[in-house]
């Protein structure tokens, strides 16, 4: 199946872009690009040669705004279609001019099962000229072939969300997770693949305030993301899950409460799938130790 390659780039709504331009490079270590005109203009920021891979909207209210999944190539954004389609999925051509507000050099929006915008694209546009610099001294993100990282979403209907993402846009289950985080309360997590990283999406029935519950950064060294956890310490940042590392992924990791409240978990040591060889697992917990909740001894 002609399916998404990576998660390209996210788009989230914030309502105070000023905190976040401040913690998305001084904390996080992202390169902002220079604002348009306009309140609304959009603030991008780079993780590496791609023109961007998170950009700021100022809103008023804070959430996920869009993601961007990308594909290879004009065959590939057409195969999609034509899924969507099939599917009885919105499935619309954006013209020249909104595919380059995006970056990218084609593009087709469609939603999800709960009204999340999708755009499926193809031909991002690089700045290899112009190196990724980040603003602190970490040794870069780990993307490339991999995409952004990975996102955590809020569904309300499971089986609806993954056949969506899995049978019409060709993602594949890594695994799940099954698990109690209170006495009464059970979860279950359903992780999905497009390309080695061990999950690009996952989804999870939860009535939370927000559909996005986080958002995953990967770096390139363990102590990039020790350094950060001091740095957010230090600078009073909230901690909403310490150090640790987890079940399925095997992600070293800690999650810091962004200015809009969700979260972005911040780590290193992702493991990687090969499609030949891997088998889906069941987890009945999310840490083999660590990240517990607000840092708490």
């Amino acid at each position: 199946m002609d399916g998404i390659r990576q998660l390209g780039y996210a788009g989230l709504d914030v309502s105070d872009i000023d905190a976040w331009e401040i913690f998305a490079t001084e904390v996080l270590g992202m390169q902002a690009t220079p604002r348009g005109t306009g309140g609304d203009a959009p603030l991008h920021l780079r993780m590496d040669e791609y023109e961007r891979r998170v950009s700021l909207h100022p809103a008023r209210r804070d959430d996920v705004r869009y993601l961007g999944l990308e594909v290879a190539g004009t065959a590939q954004l057409a195969a999609v279609r034509a899924r969507l389609e099939s599917a009885g999925r919105p499935a619309t051509s954006a013209t020249e001019k909104e595919a380059a507000e995006r970056f990218a050099a084609g593009l087709v929006r469609t939603e999800d099962p709960d009204g999340l915008p999708i755009e499926v694209y193809f031909g991002p546009r690089l700045r290899v000229e112009e190196p990724f610099h980040s603003p602190r001294p970490i040794s870069g993100f780990r993307t490339g072939d991999l995409g952004l990282g990975h996102v955590v979403l809020c569904v309300g209907d499971i089986e609806r969300s993954v056949a969506f993402y899995r049978d019409v846009l060709g993602f594949r289950i890594s695994d799940l997770i099954s698990f109690e985080p209170a006495p009464g309360l059970e979860v279950s997590v359903t992780f999905l693949h497009c390309n080695p990283r061990h999950h690009s999406l996952a989804l999870v029935q939860a009535p939370l305030p927000t559909r996005l519950n986080h958002l995953m950064v990967e770096l390139h060294s363990l102590d990039d993301v020790g350094s950060t956890y001091d740095l957010c310490r230090d600078r009073g940042i909230p901690i909403a899950m310490d150090l640790g590392r987890h079940t399925n992924d095997r992600m070293v990791s800690f999650y810091a409460q962004s200015p809009s409240g969700f979260q972005v978990e911040y780590g290193w040591g992702g493991r990687l799938i090969d499609d030949a060889n891997w088998r889906v697992q069941t987890h009945r917990a999310a840490s083999i130790w660590g990240h517990r909740l607000g840092g708490e001894a």
